[in-house]
């Protein structure tokens, strides 16, 4: 968050008389103390005798805008600046309560009018930086924050204001710079800690992170943004419950929908459903158009299997901007309407096994009477070009002419989807032909006893729950040894690397060089009889190809494969292997061991 200066305070202007000269002493001295219920009293009797006396206007504005009451602020100031225009310091406070107001515009052109009054005015400099900071101009908030300082380096606020700017642009070690020369001026910064704690977690130190955000909340316990902050970051890092201590603080501070939000998430994380209910349905009490907690309350709601509720709910799920990303202008979104004769565009959003898992929807909406493209991440091309009932596939900016268009993950609410009416024909995506024969010619003449399995173990490092959705390698022993298996590996990413320590079982059929797409994957798996894997975005792969898949999964389970269930009503030729205490794979590994012993499919 930025840092703007406090309101500015000038000389007031020449008193009428005596006692009005003596209210307005009296009016800043209490102000300056913070005794703001006085200072109100002697601004009010000043502004009897003289309702035209700039001073009492302007100051009254300052007092009003730090209570928060940002409209009368506005008004006051106003009117002092309409009776005297050359004042530099009340240009700049109204420039702070323009943009308290989200009148941005109207803020830099207050800063402005300062500035030429006063071409020095450090304060002015910085709230100027803040403003176009907000507006997302960084080089230039960056410059008028070196002004500020040029004029005043013992500005601390621009420091801070300087280095986030400097985190925003990445060139992370000029931010923390700029961090450590204000804890070399005020030691006891919180904020300075904080802003580090900001700087570390993103170029990916996270235990320096974790050290700033803890000593940020060890100098000031009730810093709020810490709490969440440290919560975030050791939450991503797997300690939920650490997480959960921290958003509890936080929420015990300031109970604001985004708190009561990660505190429910973190909740969910370990578990304990019945218990973050009821922290989404507090925040959407006091907004009820928060995205978060719509999404997740439907995350929610869809594991425990009420797809009435859940599906409305996360056709709610949409921050503004990551609605607008997407969004096909001049073409209305698709909430229902009858389809006969109409053109529709389907945009796939979030990740690649969300993306697998939805595409069924193009042939049901096909048989609507639909004309349907799909608009969808490149990788994924020319794969989804298959899929029964669309007429073209291409990724981008969505182009062409349409009637109507839909993310692809509102399409369940806009049917009604229920459990029994998933459309679970497989499959519904195909391989390539010609790869499929490739790879079979490479595999060679394998042993037709052994049965051909696929594994994958992890996810993308960068996923919230990775620590828990993957399995290192090493923790799947159990299975190298089992007769008549014979292992393929299908890891790709980071974790592919762990097969270089891997027995020979796992690394013997190690033909991910060549899987260059899914294309390539999805023609391998053609050629296996079972795909073993955590929840990525192969499990989806293989079980929309048709292909027998056993997914294993952590205690704290994506939405979308319910609760306690070992089948799943999307994929049926899927098995569910689920843990009972997070992070122990131990009993699901042996489970895993025993079917493949016993012939399961």
């Amino acid at each position: 968050m930025e840092h703007q200066s406090q309101p500015e305070r000038t000389h007031a202007a020449p008193p009428h008389t005596a006692y009005l000269t003596a209210l307005i002493d009296a009016a800043l001295e209490a102000h300056q103390a913070g005794r703001l219920d006085a200072a109100e009293s002697f601004y009010r009797e000043a502004l009897t005798l003289d309702s035209a006396h700039t001073g009492a206007l302007h100051y009254f504005g300052v007092l009003h805008y730090q209570r928060g009451a940002h409209d009368i602020a506005a008004s006051l100031m106003s009117r002092a600046l309409k009776l005297d225009r050359h004042d530099a310091a009340c240009w700049s406070n109204r420039g702070l309560v323009a943009a308290a107001l989200g009148h941005l515009d109207e803020a830099m052109i207050c800063y402005d009018q300062a500035l030429q009054l006063q071409p020095d005015f450090a304060d002015a400099h910085n709230n100027f930086g803040a403003a176009l900071q907000a507006q997302g101009a960084l080089p230039e908030a960056v410059e008028h924050y070196r002004l500020a300082l040029a004029s005043n380096p013992m500005l601390l606020d621009a420091h801070l204001n300087l280095g986030t700017a400097l985190n925003k642009l990445a060139r992370f070690d000029e931010a923390l710079a700029c961090y450590r020369h204000v804890l070399s001026l005020d030691p006891a910064s919180a904020e300075a800690h904080f802003s580090a704690g900001n700087t570390y977690q993103a170029r990916g130190d996270h235990g320096a992170a974790i050290a700033s955000f803890e000593q940020a909340v060890a100098l000031r316990a009730d810093y709020a943004e810490a709490h969440v902050n440290l919560g975030s970051l050791i939450g991503k890092l797997g300690d939920y419950a650490g997480a959960e201590s921290h958003y509890r603080r936080a929420v015990a501070l300031k109970p604001v929908p985004t708190h009561l939000v990660c505190l429910g998430g973190s909740l969910g994380a370990q578990g304990r459903l019945d218990e973050e209910e009821g922290f989404y349905r507090q925040a959407l009490a006091l907004d009820p158009h928060h995205a978060d907690a719509h999404q997740n309350l439907a995350w929610l709601l869809l594991k425990r299997g009420d797809y009435k509720q859940g599906w409305a709910e996360f056709a709610l799920r949409w921050r503004k901007t990551d609605y607008e990303a997407i969004a096909v202008p001049g073409v209305p979104e698709w909430r229902g309407e009858p389809l006969e004769g109409r053109r529709l565009l389907l945009v796939g959003e979030q990740g690649f096994g969300d993306h697998f898992q939805f595409l069924r929807f193009a042939s049901v909406l096909a048989q609507r009477g639909a004309t349907v493209d799909l608009c969808v991440r490149e990788p994924l091309l020319p794969l989804v070009e298959r899929v029964a009932g669309v007429r073209r596939a291409y990724s981008g900016k969505p182009d062409g002419e349409y009637d109507f268009w839909v993310p692809m993950m509102s399409i369940p609410s806009c049917l009604g989807l229920e459990l029994s009416t998933i459309p679970a024909d497989v499959p519904y995506l195909s391989a390539d032909k010609a790869k499929i024969k490739a790879w079979r010619k490479r595999l060679g003449a394998a042993d037709k006893s052994a049965r051909k399995v696929g594994l994958v173990w992890a996810g993308s490092p960068t996923f919230g729950n990775d620590r828990y959705r993957s399995i290192p390698l090493s923790d799947l022993s159990a299975l190298r040894g089992l007769k008549n298996v014979a292992w393929y590996a299908l890891q790709k990413g980071p974790a592919h690397a762990q097969l270089a320590a891997a027995p020979p079982a796992f690394s013997a059929h190690d033909f991910t060089a060549g899987l260059n797409d899914f294309e390539d994957t999805a023609a391998l798996i053609m050629n296996l009889d079972l795909v073993i894997a955590v929840d990525t975005g192969v499990a989806h792969l293989a079980g929309a190809l048709g292909k027998p898949v056993w997914l294993l999964l952590p205690a704290n389970s994506d939405w979308r494969w319910l609760e306690a269930r070992s089948d799943s009503p999307w994929y049926p030729g899927m098995r569910l292997f689920r843990q009972a205490v997070l992070g122990d794979w131990v009993p699901v590994v042996d489970e895993v061991a025993k079917a493949l012993h016993d012939g399961a499919h």
